[in-house]
């Protein structure tokens, strides 16, 4: 059954105002099965993965060299992937709007939560940043089923 938890995605935030932010989308989908949805859905959309972060994996490996005993993440990865097109519109718009590409999309699942799967990005500032929002939006739900 897939979940749609505003009020779940919000209280994982650190801080209300990381909150608004973000969009995120819970599911009770595991993890794997999320990261290959959002794999698909980004292909299917004709873009190419030009990196997954493993940042779960990095905090976890890191934690005790840096003195933590806090468990972040049971996973948690970040995609970066561009779209030409909707990166030359926006650019046009504003050549300063390349401070966002590429665009990231992460899932993770944290301790605290570990049958929801959270699938998220940054929102963007009003005006043609707003197009690169809604092709995230809807690469992340096409991922959990939403669309």
């Amino acid at each position: 059954m897939k979940t749609l938890l505003g009020a779940v995605a919000l209280s994982l935030m650190s801080t209300a105002a990381l909150a608004a932010d973000m969009i995120t989308y819970d599911t009770d989908e595991s993890f794997d099965d999320v990261v290959f949805g959002l794999e698909s859905a980004i292909l299917d959309a004709g873009l190419v993965i030009d990196s997954v972060s493993h940042t779960g994996d990095m905090l976890e490996r890191t934690r005790e060299d840096v003195g933590s005993d806090t468990v972040l993440f049971l996973n948690a990865d970040v995609f970066s992937f561009c779209s030409a097109k909707i990166s030359r519109e926006v650019m046009e718009a504003d050549p300063m709007n390349i401070v966002f590409c590429p665009y990231d999309i992460f899932v993770m699942v944290r301790p605290e939560t570990p049958d929801v799967t959270t699938i998220g990005f940054r929102s963007f500032p009003d005006g043609a940043m707003k197009k690169v929002e809604t092709l995230l939006d809807g690469i992340a739900k096409t991922a959990i089923d939403l669309e």
